[in-house]
Formats: structure tokens, C-alpha cells, sequence
């Protein structure tokens, strides 16, 4: 989910778990309709690389720009040749404006594209850092983005800091829950030097310097001695930042989403029992921060097969005294 600075609100429906007749809206008049088209969500496995297969996140970059971020794989499988890319969309004529694939080096077949940030400042025309998920026993890892040019490398791929923390189990609505998840949340700093993220099986808070990540000729024993663990913050799925210089984390196993000051110090921004597995954070020009509430844990493949979903689903915000981070020139 993702806020345009004029409060339009565009959201994505992973193809995993429940039928999907489009992977991408936008939030109209009390509904929802494809975005852009509906012709471009249409699923065609026959012409992955043409169409919207599975978008897992959906960002506006610093310049107002929508990007599409699609996995190429549907129900957590392997990924389609030629599906995953990044799809940018200028909202002022709802048109695709740019589409970058992915080569098999970088989005491999077990890849999973979860979150993305951006610092336009960066090259010709900015970049983009992506978290890569891994399914199954695949590599994690993180994706670097030149928009320019449409290049991408990896880095850290099956590093210790991108992989889930070995016997982590996670306690949601008072049940273990085993989350063998790596590398998920991130978010950029205000002034655009950290990366900050962490895996889904994890409970820190680290960060990377986006110099190494943005050197395409950095080894990655370089970009690692970058590597800084911030200490505990909680379980967390979506991280979010401003252009303050905090830091908002999710915390799927209490109902809560975490903010840590510029000092270092964390702070409760939001609790409810209604918070059933928090998820993407978006910062809004509005003064809010915007999140999702999935009810991920709750899905059959969490609970021996059973569905303990109750709708709806939900899209929340909560005010805040912060603004988005703006990295553009």
C-alpha cells in the first residue's frame, strides 16, 4: 500500500493464498479498480514479462512516480522467466512509463521480491534497493537498481544479517509460530547514507551503508563491513522512515507499530489487539503513517490447513509528527 502526496491510495493482492482478479488497485469513491488496467493485471503465464503476475509491494518514489514491484511468481513457486520486474506508472496519465526485468542472475528462481526504496539523488536518474525474500531454501539477499539504465546487481546474497536467526519462533496471539523468513523489512534514512532492514525471523534492527550497496564493483565482504545492528526492536514485517530521522517498525507479535527516535531511543506509536500481523508502513505527505493488517499468521499454511481469517482485512493510519523521506534532486 502507498499514498500519492494529492491522497490517492494504491494497494496490492499478492497472488498466494486467495483467488486474485488483480494484483494492483486503486482506492476510489469506496471501491477499488484495476491499476492502471485491467488488461495489464490480467494473469497470462504464456507472457510474464507483458503482464502483472504477483505485486508485492507498491511504492511512490520521491518524484511522484507509482512503481509496481512484481515477483513473476504466484503462490510462492518458482518465478516465471521474464516475470519479475519493476513497473513504473506515472499516475498523472495512469500510464506505464517504464518496465526493468530482472536477468535470472539477480532475480533467481527461488527470489521473492518484497520491499523497495529509492534515492533518485543517485546515477542518472536514482536507484532502487530491494529486499529479496528467498522461497523455500533459496538465497536472500538485496537487489540494487539503476533506473537509468535498468541494470541491477545483488548484494549479500546468503549473508548470516540477510538469513532468519536460527530457532527463532514467534509468539502471535499467544501461539508459537515458526517464521523461517529472511531479509523483509526496509527502509532508507533521511539523509540517504543507511539502509535499514531486517528479516521477518528476527528481532534487530540493522543497516548497510547505500555506498557500498550503490558500488556495482563492492565484493560483498566489503558492503558487509558496513553492516551495523542497531540492537532489539521487536518482530517486525514492514519498516518505514521520515524525514526527521526516525524509524517506524511493525511488531506482528504484540499488535503494535514502534517508532525509534533519532537517538536511538524506541517509543509505542500504536496498539490495538485489532493489529492482527502489521504489516507494510507508508509515510504519507498527510501526516500519517499508513499500515495493513493481513492477518498473514492466520492463513491455512501457518495453521495445519485450517483458515482462521476473519474479514475484513484492513488498511489503517495513525497521525504522526513526521514527513516522507524526500531523496531526489
Amino acid at each position: 500500500m502507498t499514498v500519492a502526496d494529492d491522497g490517492r491510495l494504491f494497494v496490492c493482492y499478492p497472488r498466494w493464498g486467495d483467488p486474485v482478479d488483480f494484483t494492483v488497485a486503486e482506492l476510489r469513491d469506496g471501491g477499488e479498480r484495476a491499476y492502471p488496467s485491467a488488461e495489464l493485471n490480467g494473469l497470462d503465464k504464456e507472457r510474464p514479462g507483458d503482464c502483472l503476475v504477483s505485486v508485492q509491494s507498491v511504492v511512490v518514489d520521491p518524484s511522484g512516480r507509482l512503481w509496481l514491484l512484481d515477483t513473476g511468481a504466484t503462490e510462492f513457486g518458482p518465478a516465471i522467466p521474464h516475470g519479475p520486474k519493476l513497473v513504473c506508472v506515472d499516475p498523472a496519465s495512469d500510464e506505464v512509463v517504464q518496465t526493468i526485468r530482472f536477468s535470472s542472475d539477480v532475480a533467481l528462481e527461488t527470489t521473492y521480491l518484497n520491499d523497495i526504496r529509492f534515492d533518485l539523488r543517485r546515477g542518472d536518474a536514482g536507484m532502487a534497493f530491494i529486499t529479496d525474500s528467498g522461497v523455500g531454501l533459496g538465497p536472500t539477499g538485496l537487489i540494487v537498481v539503476d533506473l537509468a539504465s535498468g541494470r541491477s546487481w545483488r548484494k549479500l546474497t546468503g549473508h548470516p544479517a540477510m538469513l532468519p536467526v536460527d530457532g527463532f519462533l514467534a509468539i502471535i496471539e499467544g501461539r508459537p509460530l515458526p517464521l523461517g523468513i529472511g531479509v523483509d523489512g526496509i527502509a532508507i534514512s533521511a539523509d540517504g547514507d543507511r539502509l535499514f532492514v531486517c528479516p521477518l525471523a528476527s528481532r534487530r534492527l540493522l543497516s548497510v551503508s547505500v555506498d557500498a550497496l550503490a558500488n556495482e564493483d563492492a565484493d560483498d565482504d566489503e558492503v558487509a563491513a558496513t553492516l551495523e545492528d542497531h540492537g532489539e526492536k521487536g518482530a517486525s514485517d514492514g519498516l518505514e522512515s521520515d524525514a526527521d530521522g526516525r524509524v517506524y517498525a511493525s511488531n506482528y507479535e504484540h499488535g503494535a507499530i514502534l517508532v525509534r527516535q533519532p537517538g536511538g531511543e524506541w517509543e509505542t506509536l500504536v496498539h490495538r489487539e485489532d493489529l492482527l500481523f502489521v504489516d507494510t508502513l507508508a509515510v504519507a505527505a498527510d501526516g500519517h503513517i499508513y499500515y495493513t493488517v493481513n492477518q498473514v499468521h492466520r492463513q491455512p499454511a501457518f495453521q495445519g490447513g485450517n483458515d482462521l481469517r476473519e474479514r475484513p482485512y484492513a488498511l489503517m493510519r495513525t497521525p504522526i509528527q513526521g514527513a516522507p523521506v524526500r531523496l531526489r534532486r
